[in-house]
């Protein structure tokens, strides 16, 4: 098993900027507490698969982590102000207040339902948070990153976002006007002049580019890329506006000096994985820095920018890694309202399951490009792997016929009982699977975890089929067919085992499901028990299942 190192802070040195005083002491290595987030989800919508997999990826890696033995903290929750939520609540007809809790309402429920096991869910209309933002900004004022000046530029209200030129393009509209628009979204901008604060992020180029220099800070290496040359073209680190007029967007955050100007959306909203670990007190400090963020790549700029630049402002350290996906296409086109195909998770669900489709998202996408959901591959994919590949093993090896004992067989005691090439392929395999989808889980690539576990298992089940148990167990008075038989139920329960384990992460109700029929003490269902039986020795000697209490994953049949 592989071992992996623990470290805390690394003083760097000092760097001057302007003329404040920056230490940098950046963590490197695997802390023992490990702070990981979901993005914070925008209330404008209900949510949809792209919000489900966002969060099904950090409970995965929270969960993997945690099998390690790192005491982890998994925030997620709701960011819910902004002219688009007060826009959502007015088509709805309900108070904005309302409105809000019905949506974060649906995202809570939606981590619910779909097992993911977060510490805290935030609010940002919570009083705690409103205190937080309050208490952050006035650092930055304190430390004299904040001043009052006249900002003008391209403002894109759907996007709630100032834009520079590189961001734009220009289209005809249906008038034949020409007209300017924001390259990522594609929705309009308009010349604004205003009043308001700024925040001095072009001071703070040398520090963001001290913080991207390691390739771990930003994940997959494509979007570190991405980010590394945005900063060393300094695309997008002139003073930044962090506030705008109240009268323009009431449904916010005033700031704390002028009640006539409310905190930029992406500066509040982004205060809340602090809030979350109760900041401004003390207690935040158990699990800071962020190990790792999940982020969609739409919101790169500011989780890669204005984030990490606000925090060494305020004198905090930056996360260490922040984990970039793509989006979700339907059918290989875009999800949009406009062409009504936008996947909502419950649903799904109630065509595949919550665990199925839980499943489906997280073995179908891959980090560095788009993935794509379609009902025809989710029906394939989990009828082939989780019920025939899996759930038909394991039924096949404790069905009464061949396993009329009821019976999980020790290992160690049968671990040179079958001389068949298939079987010593079959064990080899088996003892270095969970090394295998290690590496991938550090390598946040969860499709190929699948992958080598889903080969080991239909190792085993070739292995069945080559040894042909249904006609040992009609020997059973032979004393050699009965060995036999009982390491290959061994061999292939032993593969289930470790298999369920390094699944767990992925499937952890249906995974449970399986250990505790197999009868594996909860005590033995850490990553270090992934290491076969064959080379240690920790389970009892004698496992019997109760058949009564069974619970596979069946196949489903869609009309």
């Amino acid at each position: 098993m592989k071992s992996l190192g623990i470290t805390r802070f690394l003083p760097i040195g000092l760097h001057v900027s302007g003329n404040r005083i920056l230490q940098r002491h950046y963590t490197n290595g695997v802390l023992k507490n490990l702070y990981i987030s979901t993005p914070i989800f925008y209330v404008n919508a209900a949510p949809h698969i792209g919000h489900l997999y966002s969060a099904a990826l950090a409970d995965c890696i929270a969960r993997y982590r945690s099998m390690l033995g790192h005491s982890t903290f998994l925030s997620t929750g709701t960011d819910e102000h902004g002219n688009k939520v007060e826009t959502a609540a007015n088509v709805a007809k309900i108070p904005v207040s309302d409105y809000c809790t019905q949506i974060s309402k649906q995202f809570k429920e939606m981590c619910d339902k779909f097992s993911v096991n977060y510490s805290a869910f935030i609010r940002t209309t919570e009083q705690c948070h409103f205190e937080a933002v309050h208490h952050f900004w006035n650092v930055l004022d304190a430390r004299g990153y904040i001043y009052l000046g006249k900002y003008s530029g391209w403002y894109c209200t759907s996007d709630e976002a100032f834009l520079t030129d590189i961001e734009l393009d220009e289209i005809i509209d249906a008038s034949g006007k020409t007209i300017k628009v924001s390259k990522e979204s594609g929705h309009p901008v308009e010349w604004t002049e205003e009043d308001n604060y700024k925040f001095r992020l072009s001071t703070l180029r040398d520090e963001l580019k001290y913080w991207i220099k390691r390739e771990t800070t930003i994940r997959p290496a494509k979007y570190h890329k991405i980010l590394s040359k945005w900063i060393e073209e300094d695309i997008d680190l002139h003073d930044l506006s962090v506030s705008r007029p109240t009268s323009r967007v009431p449904w916010s955050i005033p700031t704390p000096q002028n009640k006539n100007q409310s905190v930029y959306v992406w500066l509040e909203a982004l205060v809340n994985y602090l809030t979350v670990l109760g900041y401004p007190n003390d207690t935040y400090k158990e699990f800071w820095p962020p190990s790792l963020q999940i982020i969609g790549k739409d919101i790169l700029k500011f989780h890669g920018i204005y984030w990490p630049a606000f925090l060494i402002a305020a004198g905090l350290e930056p996360p260490q890694t922040l984990l970039c996906h793509g989006h979700w296409t339907v059918d290989d086109r875009k999800m949009s309202k406009s062409k009504g195909n936008v996947i909502s998770p419950f649903e799904a669900a109630t065509n595949f399951t919550e665990e199925g489709l839980r499943y489906f998202i997280l073995r179908e996408a891959v980090p560095y490009s788009d993935a794509n959901y379609s009902d025809n591959k989710i029906l394939r994919t989990i009828n082939a792997e989780l019920a025939d590949t899996l759930g038909n093993l394991i039924s096949r090896c404790t069905g009464k016929i061949i396993n009329p004992w009821g019976e999980v067989p020790n290992p160690i005691e049968f671990a040179d009982v079958l001389k068949s090439d298939i079987a010593i392929q079959t064990i080899k395999i088996t003892e270095c699977l969970g090394d295998n989808a290690q590496s991938h889980y550090e390598d946040y690539n969860l499709h190929n975890v699948v992958d080598v576990t889903m080969a080991a298992l239909r190792m085993v089940n070739q292995m069945i089929e080559h040894h042909k148990p249904w006609l040992l167990s009609k020997r059973i008075d032979n004393q050699d067919s009965v060995m036999e038989l009982k390491a290959v139920i061994s061999v292939a329960l032993e593969s289930v085992r470790i298999s369920t384990l390094i699944l767990y992460p992925i499937i952890p109700r249906l995974a449970n499901n399986i250990l505790d029929f197999l009868v594996i003490p909860n005590e033995k269902r850490t990553w270090y028990d992934t290491a076969s039986q064959y080379q240690k020795k920790s389970l009892p000697n004698e496992r019997n299942f109760d058949r009564n209490g069974m619970i596979l994953f069946k196949r489903i049949k869609v009309s």
